[in-house]
């Protein structure tokens, strides 16, 4: 499935581009407008009935968006099966969600990403049909204009699993998280009033307990609650109403509600570029961490604190490994801030230690001799060159990371590689063979950016 049409257009929302533009636009113009310079949230939790009945409670959330039009590129939007049962949390197979409005791509590296950890799966057949995403896309897509996106359908998991991928996928400002879920079902006005007046309160506490009778969405909504907090987000309530409010008699209803998760008062938007908030020692927190989360993955037991608030800032991270030798036995990292500091190098630490394909993955037995490094990266900077050697000229021995981007490749050297390679010509040279070209390849078109890192090593005793 290349392109994943439009399943529910014409029943749960206009089929017609015209009137379901109109329709948006109508429910979004209804909500009072967010006040000069305001911030937009970082993640909310809307409904998905079809927009006769909860389009007005999902535009309270959404319109909320709008400040952030040009600068959100990319939402990761969770919603529950309905349809097609699935253990996890499933990717759809395709690049592209089309709707009335137009085509939404895909972000194919976010989607490498999400698909590393066990609980995401692929499964077409669990979107194909399935509402509970579909009917978000024409308000993201009124509100915010262009952007990439990261669909999951929510099946058979646990709260812990969602929020994990919740965190793998975090990012900076230019990610929002949108979690679709209706409240209870079927119940008399009344009776629905308690249950989801009850219900809300509970995320408003930030209790990530809810069952599905409660909200259909239960699992992504308790991923959420259970990752909020770790992000310094707390959840303020939009709007509650239920269908016979909207569109239905008051005999059998459905719940809706909208939520807005923003940073704790007091506490400012988190940045791209975690290296100018992290303290100059770190490394006594980031490096325990490190060795922890592998020597979990071996199955050694052994924590490491993972209290402190800048844990929780966004942040780019490589994990080295080396032998009591000193020559490399892994090492892995991310290149852009795309989840929390602390998931980001637990992550790393282990994908360094089993997953780093020129080497075989990493024994208990030589857990103790490892000698690890933690490098923070700075935001990537493009380079701006003539040619070849005007580029080679801009490299800073003993400064510089590199990253290459030449021929649909990509590849990068940390700062560190300069003790081995000291000539810049050579240093390119040696980058180009690792993106799997030829040292002499040059191309016009070829992109460089060029990174500092704060670097933690291990010493003797903190491997005992």
């Amino acid at each position: 499935m290349e392109v994943r049409p439009a399943a529910v257009a014409g029943m749960f929302y206009p089929g017609d581009p015209q009137a379901l533009r109109r329709a948006v636009q109508g429910y979004l113009q209804a909500v009072p407008r967010p006040h000069e310079g305001a911030r937009w949230p970082k993640a909310v939790i809307v409904p998905h009935a079809g927009y006769v009945y909860s389009g007005s409670t999902a535009a309270q959330a959404f319109a909320q968006l709008a400040p952030g039009r040009g600068t959100i590129r990319r939402v990761v939007l969770l919603g529950p099966v309905h349809r097609v049962p699935v253990r996890g949390l499933a990717l759809p197979g395709a690049t592209a969600f089309e709707t009335p409005l137009g085509t939404i791509p895909l972000d194919a590296e976010a989607m490498r990403l999400a698909a590393r950890l066990p609980q995401v799966v692929l499964s077409p057949g669990a979107h194909a049909m399935e509402h509970s995403l579909e009917v978000q896309l024409p308000f993201l897509q009124e509100v915010l204009g262009d952007f990439l996106l990261l669909p999951l359908a929510v099946g058979d998991a646990t709260p812990g699993e969602a929020a994990e991928v919740l965190d793998e996928l975090w990012g900076a400002d230019e990610t929002v998280i949108v979690i679709s879920s209706d409240l209870s079902h079927y119940h008399s006005y009344a009776e629905a009033r308690g249950i989801d007046d009850a219900t809300v309160r509970t995320m408003l506490r930030g209790t990530p307990n809810l069952h599905h009778e409660q909200a259909c969405g239960a699992t992504p909504v308790n991923g959420l609650l259970l990752a909020a907090p770790r992000h310094g987000l707390q959840p303020r309530l939009l709007k509650l109403c239920n269908s016979g409010d909207t569109a239905g008699d008051k005999s059998r209803v459905v719940g809706y509600a909208s939520l807005a998760f923003d940073p704790r008062e007091g506490k400012r938007e988190l940045p791209r570029d975690a290296g100018a908030e992290v303290p100059e020692d770190a490394g006594a927190t980031l490096l325990p961490i490190a060795r922890s989360a592998i020597s979990q993955a071996l199955g050694r037991a052994h924590a490491a604190a993972e209290h402190a608030a800048w844990l929780g800032l966004p942040g780019a991270t490589f994990v080295t490994l080396k032998s009591a030798a000193g020559e490399l036995r892994g090492c892995i990292g991310s290149l852009e801030a795309r989840r929390t500091l602390l998931a980001d190098v637990k992550h790393n630490a282990v994908a360094a230690a089993l997953h780093d394909h020129r080497f075989a993955p990493l024994q208990e037995s030589e857990l103790d001799a490892i000698r690890i490094e933690v490098s923070l990266l700075s935001v990537p900077q493009p380079i701006a060159f003539r040619d070849e050697g005007d580029a080679i000229r801009q490299l800073r021995r003993g400064i510089d990371g590199i990253v290459l981007n030449a021929a649909g490749r990509r590849a990068t050297f940390l700062p560190q590689v300069w003790e081995q390679i000291a000539e810049p010509a050579e240093f390119l040279e040696h980058l180009k063979r690792k993106a799997g070209l030829a040292p002499r390849y040059w191309d016009p078109h070829i992109r460089l950016e060029r990174y500092t890192v704060s670097k933690w090593v291990e010493v003797e005793e903190a491997r005992q």
